[in-house]
């Protein structure tokens, strides 16, 4: 497939007014779970929206549901060769799990939730990633999406992932079903997807339980919810803990059932873990797997041992199971103490940790002030979903970077109405 021709997939830019962007934060909190809305010293919530151009929502859309297809092919054939697993940085008590479960677990009664991050670039689109474990950013894409929506008369929201699996959901499990979201109940922005999610969930009729990973317990090939406030069989388990987290629960609890031999369905499986890792472009070159969406769109990939570190800003530095952009070493970028730490730590343990080709990402122009913009793209069972936004002023995307609104244009055969008030003030569009 054709990389499209334009390096600019946004059409406009629209700013929002002060007023309006104190309104959205207010509404953000209690509409969607948006109890985050600033980290540190650093807004969280962009005050402006990103209006994709119809053809460039298009071409994602079509890219991510290939890639969803060739990371699915991935998988298997992974699952099939768990000798190489312990190369993708997997824990070792999660590779004995693998080895016995993972390869007569594949299916359809599974949910796939699946998040590619994709890079505007003057050669076309680049992927770093997939977030197929437990993908996040449920109540930006959805939630925050749509209320900025009320305000920009450009730009229609791309999807609702969050109505999306509930829907896939409601599918899986038979009316008014217990659907236990497993998360870290520790963490407020876990706890906030979690509730955002339960909602989307009831609206479907169906009973949304949340509770830690040790709430579960699984009883001849099905999960089963023992909490104080509830007991009973989960109709489906949906997974927002890591899957490397798992042993960490002991054995007690059960966490092999994830990768395999169980009839509940879950989202995600864990043999997501198996295309999570960043070095899995390292494994296929062992098996000779083809993968032509992947090759064509994800930056060359490397054994940090094997790259030449004298030519410091070639090359970017990634843990094999990162997330949110931790501990990632970027030359230039990444503070220079830290920088070091990462090199030795990649240079002790190699295989936690993978090169990949650095890329000079489009930037976007806001005012005067330069972003950096990631797109992640969603697929639901295979069909795409939505985008979540993330801006940062450096080109990492990391935990301080702000969520964006991202839309698209409405397609011209429809009449689109606007939904601005009076009082709501546009300050214009970049």
């Amino acid at each position: 497939m054709q990389q499209p021709a334009f390096s600019q997939p946004w059409g406009k830019v629209e700013t929002l007014s002060a007023g309006n962007c104190r309104e959205l934060r207010r509404r953000a909190v209690f509409e969607c779970c948006k109890w985050d809305p600033q980290v540190e010293d650093v807004d969280t919530l962009a005050p402006f929206a990103i209006v994709l151009k119809r053809t460039a929502w298009e071409d994602l859309r079509r890219m991510a549901e290939l890639l969803t297809a060739e990371t699915l092919a991935l998988e298997k054939a992974l699952a099939d060769r768990p000798e190489l697993h312990r190369t993708l940085g997997i824990p070792r008590s999660i590779c004995a799990v693998l080895a016995r479960r993972c390869s007569n677990d594949q299916g359809d009664r599974h949910l796939r939730v699946m998040r590619f991050d994709f890079h505007p670039t003057a050669d076309g689109w680049r992927v770093t990633e997939v977030n197929s474990d437990v993908p996040g950013g449920y109540n930006e894409a959805s939630g925050l999406a749509s209320l900025v929506a009320e305000h920009v008369r450009s730009g229609v929201p791309c999807g609702d992932p969050a109505a999306m699996i509930a829907e896939a959901v409601s599918r899986r499990v038979l009316p008014g079903a217990a659907v236990a979201l497993v998360h870290a109940t520790a963490y407020t922005d876990d706890r906030q997807v979690m509730i955002f999610l339960g909602r989307k969930l009831e609206e479907h009729g169906l009973h949304p339980v949340l509770l830690a990973p040790d709430h579960i317990r699984w009883r001849n090939g099905g999960a089963v919810i023992e909490t104080a406030w509830f007991r009973g069989p989960a109709g489906l388990v949906f997974r927002f803990f890591p899957a490397e987290w798992l042993p960490n629960l002991g054995r007690q609890a059960g966490w092999q059932s994830y990768f395999g031999g169980q009839q509940t369905p879950v989202c995600n499986p864990g043999t997501a873990l198996l295309s999570q890792s960043k070095r899995w472009p390292l494994a296929c070159e062992k098996i000779g797997l083809h993968l032509p969406r992947w090759r064509e769109l994800t930056p060359q990939t490397a054994e940090p041992r094997e790259v030449n570190w004298r030519a410091n800003g070639d090359w970017v530095l990634k843990p094999a199971l990162g997330r949110v952009g931790e501990a990632i070493g970027l030359h230039g970028v990444t503070e220079e103490r830290q920088w070091k730490a990462i090199r030795r730590s990649a240079r002790w343990g190699s295989r936690h940790w993978v090169a990949q080709r650095r890329f000079t990402p489009t930037p976007l122009e806001v005012e005067g002030r330069v972003w950096h913009v990631c797109f992640g793209v969603y697929t639901i069972d295979g069909r795409a979903a939505g985008i979540y936004g993330r801006v940062a002023p450096q080109p990492l995307i990391n935990h301080l970077a702000r969520e964006v609104a991202v839309l698209v244009e409405p397609e011209r055969s429809s009449r689109v109405m606007s939904t601005v008030s009076p009082n709501h003030e546009l300050v214009g569009a970049v």
